[in-house]
């Protein structure tokens, strides 16, 4: 008969952690494929897909969640990070049906930190091509590799490594 003891458990505890969390991190990648294969990215050599990266479309719905962050928990700023540029199919119809959807103050902000300056600070009511590129250059084509979010509010740190955000808390930081 096996018998676990707590050291067993806490030496196969972060590797059932880690395995959960690369699980989770795959379906979730794969969800955002189904929902919007605008957004995949070409393969690299060898067939291998590269990771999702931080683009400011994600950005734009992400906001703290620590325990007793609720106010002015977004947007969440960008510190101390690297970014690449990465063309992607213009989709004109997809950026008009996202377009409501986006905190288009918060898109301007985060925009400006990265250092992209094209779109204006106010949304224009009409809506044409020139503009439509250029949103869709912001949301889709920058990428953040490496750095960190912070919150506004209560300055907790989201690490972003490889291009994906840790956005997991610590049990004490959960609400």
């Amino acid at each position: 008969m096996l018998q676990l003891t707590i050291s067993h458990l806490t030496e196969i505890l972060p590797i059932v952690k880690n395995s959960f969390f690369r699980v989770l991190q795959a379906c979730s990648h794969n969800l955002c494929l189904l929902l919007f294969p605008q957004l995949n990215t070409p393969p690299l050599r060898h067939g291998r897909i590269p990771p999702a990266m931080v683009r400011l479309i994600t950005h734009n719905l992400l906001a703290c969640h620590a325990k007793g962050c609720t106010t002015n928990n977004f947007p969440l700023q960008f510190q101390d990070v690297s970014i690449e540029l990465r063309e992607t199919e213009f989709n004109a119809d997809f950026i008009r049906g996202f377009l409501p959807r986006i905190e288009y103050a918060a898109l301007v902000s985060a925009a400006r930190q990265l250092g992209d300056t094209s779109l204006p600070a106010e949304q224009p009511e009409m809506v044409d091509d020139e503009f439509l590129q250029k949103l869709h250059h912001v949301l889709l084509e920058i990428h953040v590799e490496e750095g960190a979010m912070v919150c506004p509010n209560c300055k907790h740190v989201f690490p972003i490594s490889n291009g994906i955000p840790n956005m997991l808390l610590a049990e004490h930081e959960i609400g």
